[in-house]
């Protein structure tokens, strides 16, 4: 038996809206509902309990993800200087490289224009100064040069630079093919000065002589042999 608390005095109001609220005797008699919302409650705890539970699985596989399309980028992005041809540029000689290679057959021409064969004047000692007449640079080498070894200044354009010191054959490269030859530049402040033996292979090249003292000792190697006497 219960008695409807809305009508006793003994309980504070309830809101309208609930209805007509019946207090039994007996707590027993609540039993099976307060079973019901004890099962609710623990439906509901046990939800919460599985969610953390559930994202974590879900994080690694987030990541892992991630990781994958990471690695498929870094494999695939353009790289700054990756070549992208099938051939390859071969740098260009270097003095060095150039020693015990041949002096290529090139005539010039002399202040009258006429062709001179380079291989004619061998051995030698062929001073560029197409870049700069470098006259203190001509004089050393025409007083260092032993017997035998010609001394050669190569200018460019259609006319030798002149007039030359004494001992010294002034001749010029209008086609540029002895520069274009040994491949370096030409200096305002210096000459370049290849030392070429009898059988016209080069010996040394001097990018930019700014002394003679520089190849002074190779120019022993290019005077000819003496011829034994017997």
């Amino acid at each position: 038996m219960g008695k409807a608390d809305a009508d006793g005095p003994e309980l504070p109001d309830l809101p309208p809206e609930w209805g007509r609220v019946v207090v039994p005797d007996d707590a027993a008699a609540l039993a099976a509902e307060a079973a019901q919302v004890r099962r609710e409650l623990r439906g509901a705890a046990r939800g919460r309990t599985r969610r953390p539970a559930l994202a974590y699985p879900a994080l690694v596989i987030v990541v892992a993800l991630l990781t994958t399309i990471g690695g498929l980028l870094v494999a695939t992005w353009p790289r700054t200087g990756r070549s992208t041809g099938l051939t390859t540029t071969t740098p260009d000689p270097t003095p060095a490289g150039l020693a015990g290679r041949p002096l290529p057959a090139l005539d010039l021409v002399d202040a009258g224009q006429a062709p001179v064969p380079l291989r004619g004047l061998l051995p030698a000692v062929v001073l560029l100064v197409d870049g700069c007449p470098c006259p203190d640079r001509v004089v050393e080498a025409a007083a260092a040069a032993p017997p035998g070894v010609t001394v050669v200044t190569v200018s460019g354009g259609r006319t030798p630079t002149g007039p030359p010191p004494p001992g010294v054959r002034a001749l010029a490269d209008p086609a540029g093919g002895l520069r274009a030859f040994v491949n370096l530049p030409a200096r305002p402040d210096s000459a370049t000065v290849l030392l070429v033996d009898r059988g016209g292979l080069l010996v040394r090249v001097v990018p930019a002589a700014s002394t003679v003292e520089e190849y002074r000792a190779d120019l022993t190697r290019l005077a000819p042999a003496a011829t034994p006497t017997g």
